[in-house]
């Protein structure tokens, strides 16, 4: 029985436990990481009578399917998500629809989160928006939507921007190319590239884009006329011609009333400002005049698929919901609902996804394209799994503005994927680090993108296999291990639970071969490994199940259902399951975070090393029984710099997001309880490769693949 069904169920029997009289069990989804605090919402939820049930996604992206499916009738999304959904396969036959949204409870009544609104000085002489050129500008911040997506959405429609789709330029940089000669000056911090080399060229090459800054050799946060009320002080203490900003903030600024708010002092007499209107007419900024927007944002919202008929029963639900949740404070509150203590589930008219973001005028804002019309970054991927994920990366990263878009091209193995980036039917693939000198020398390929791991990773993004034993142990070399119970975390093609550890009983002549293993050790936990077998005999399953069955079922298994799989090797070693865990030293560090210590300290541990001897688990990158290489992403030499970097900046952009926010995307860990798909598991982030990993290639070559 999945993990999901099982919450489903137990909502079910709660309610059907309740003396209250039943109501409709409505059913929702949430992404897997918030699985906890599901059955925590439940439990609380039950006792007030709120029946409520859920099954788990793998993340977000996954339960916009499963409500479009009917196999979940609701689930809390950001705009951006109703755009996937409003753009989904499923939309005509799902029906879907939001029917509450989360507002503030500043302004509940509002319609939009937020309105995006350009404020002039009142003796500007402007009537007209292409009688912008020229002025200084100030803005929220890059890759923000009023001060930036906004804007550049709106003035390119009005043919303002100059040419956003130079293709020998970057999409990013046709855009801050298009601002830096629109207005002669202006202030706009932030990261221009995740990249740090591409951001530091860019912000040279437009520099007068940072002019206006608090400190324009850095143009970054934090920057007092940055931000929504920076950019006002932008415009009236700086020197600043036109404000790109939010509503709500110039009412802040200049001391008027807020929704439900009590009225602020003014710093600035509004008299003397304006509204800039998309028409080129002027609005005072007053208590009674309405602001002129350029767009808004909608507010975030729940929402359900055309199956669900009772939609006030549901509405009533998650309102009950929102307020019990508040009164407890509790983490569901604000992992699931969406909610904290500004804000408030609203009871609203249902409405389409894609009606509710034309509403907004944010449609075409998350339909930006900047760059070659016609261009697109062409991942080639290959196998099973990975072309679905490489699709939902790829819908996922345009609704929250990656460029370029990213298309997947399917191919039946590595090297097929190399001849069509040489044939130009694909730009880039990610391959395997012990493959890239090879790739290099046969088809040209130049590394751009590299994983990264975090620390304990040396400085080319290698993970160090070591054998882990605690300090106190009698344990000091790898003969020692004779007789001893280990633990790994996984069989036969994990480097540093498997390969790593063999090769070095190999070469220290402690084993013949790999199946000898078995016999080495007294017992082990291998998760992957033959069930029935000695490498299984260590291992606990699902203990946390409390049911025999469900440990038996789910006891060696090669995923997370395992307890002692993956990083939970360490965890085999702090409950004396084990005299020694196998593990990646990143997976070590991890220790440090108190959710993963399993009571385990970096103190309490020492490293075991391949020619005798322990070590301090500082001294891993020197103490280890292999070095693992990344995976690599790799894109056409033939392509000029330009075009590789527009890849490199394409890539980080689409990924950086969800290595923060996995119940979005869950682009990194398991997909769909497979192992490694596209990325390693324990990948934390992508990282843009220089020259400086030339010298690890040739070792990388000589690695088992």
């Amino acid at each position: 029985m999945s993990r999901g069904v099982v919450l489903v169920v137990l909502g079910l029997l709660a309610v059907a436990g309740s003396e209250s009289p039943p109501k409709k069990t409505f059913t929702m989804c949430v992404p897997e990481i918030h699985e906890k605090d599901c059955v925590k919402m439940m439990e609380e939820s039950t006792t007030k009578g709120i029946p409520i049930s859920c099954v788990t996604g793998r993340d977000r992206f996954e339960c916009i399917d499963k409500v479009g499916r009917n196999e979940a009738d609701i689930v809390a999304v950001d705009p951006e998500d109703m755009y996937l959904a409003a753009k989904s396969k499923l939309a005509e036959e799902a029906g879907y629809s939001v029917v509450e949204q989360v507002r503030t409870k500043e302004e509940p009544d509002e319609p939009y989160r937020y309105e995006a609104v350009a404020v002039i000085h009142k003796d500007l002489e402007i009537n007209d928006v292409h009688e912008l050129h020229g002025l200084k500008s100030c803005h929220t911040g890059v890759g923000r939507n009023v001060g930036y997506k906004i804007p550049i959405t709106k003035l390119t429609q009005m043919h303002v921007l100059g040419n956003i789709h130079d293709p020998e330029y970057s999409a990013r940089e046709n855009e801050l190319k298009a601002l830096s000669t629109l207005f002669s000056k202006g202030c706009l911090v932030g990261k221009w590239s995740p990249d740090p080399t591409i951001n530091a060229r860019l912000k040279e090459t437009y520099s007068n884009m940072c002019a206006l800054c608090e400190r324009p050799e850095v143009c970054d946060y934090p920057d007092k006329f940055s931000g929504y009320e920076g950019a006002l002080r932008c415009l009236s203490q700086n020197g600043g011609d036109v404000a790109w900003t939010k509503v709500i903030y110039v009412k802040r600024f200049f001391g008027l009333p807020v929704g439900r708010a009590v009225k602020t002092t003014a710093t600035v007499d509004p008299s003397g400002y304006r509204y800039f209107c998309p028409d080129g007419t002027k609005v005072p900024i007053d208590a009674t005049t309405k602001p002129c927007t350029w767009a808004a944002r909608p507010w975030q919202g729940y929402m359900t698929n055309g199956k669900v008929k009772d939609v006030n029963a549901i509405q009533e639900e998650l309102t009950e919901l929102g307020e019990v949740g508040e009164k407890e404070h509790a983490n569901w509150w604000k992992n699931i609902l969406l909610l904290d203590d500004k804000t408030l589930a609203v009871k609203t008219a249902p409405v389409s996804p894609i009606e509710h973001l034309t509403n907004a005028k944010y449609l075409d804002v998350i339909e930006r394209n900047s760059g070659a019309v016609e261009r697109t970054g062409r991942w080639c991927v290959w196998g099973d799994k990975s072309p679905k994920k490489c699709e939902a990366l790829a819908k996922a990263a345009y609704s929250r503005d990656a460029r370029p878009q990213i298309e997947c091209v399917k191919r039946n193995s590595r090297v097929e994927c190399l001849e069509a980036m040489r044939d130009d039917a694909a730009d880039f693939t990610l391959i395997e680090g012990s493959s890239v000198k090879q790739a290099v020398e046969d088809f040209s390929v130049k590394p751009i993108v590299s994983e990264s791991f975090g620390t304990g990773q040396t400085k080319y993004n290698e993970k160090p296999a070591v054998a882990v034993v605690k300090k106190n142990s009698p344990i000091n070399s790898l003969a020692d291990l004779k007789g001893k119970k280990s633990c790994h975390r996984y069989w036969k093609e994990d480097y540093a639970g498997w390969i790593a550890p063999v090769g070095a009983l190999l070469n220290a002549k402690l084993i013949n071969s790999d199946e000898e293993l078995s016999d080495f050790f007294s017992a082990s936990c291998v998760p992957g490994a033959p069930s029935t077998s000695k490498l299984c005999e260590q291992c606990a399953g699902s203990a946390g199940s409390n049911d025999d069955q469900v440990i038996a079922a789910t006891k060696c298994q090669p995923n997370r259902a395992e307890d002692f799989s993956g990083k939970g090797a360490l965890k085999c070693l702090a409950l004396n399951k084990g005299d020694v865990a196998f593990v990646p030293l990143t997976d070590v560090y991890k220790l440090r975070n108190a959710t993963d210590s399993y009571g385990l300290t970096l103190d309490d541990l020492k490293l075991i090393c391949p020619n005798g001897g322990t070590a301090s688990v500082s001294e891993g990158e020197t103490c280890n029984l292999g070095l693992e290489p990344p995976q690599v992403i790799v894109g056409s030499g033939e392509k000029s710099a330009n075009a590789l970097e527009e890849l490199t900046h394409g890539i980080i952009s689409a990924t950086t997001l969800y290595n923060k926010k996995p119940d979005l995307l869950q682009l990194f860990g398991a997909w769909g309880g497979e192992k490694n798909i596209l990325f390693q598991d324990d990948t934390i982030e992508l990282v843009s490769v220089d020259s400086s990993l030339n010298v690890r290639y040739n070792d990388w070559s000589k690695m088992p693949k």
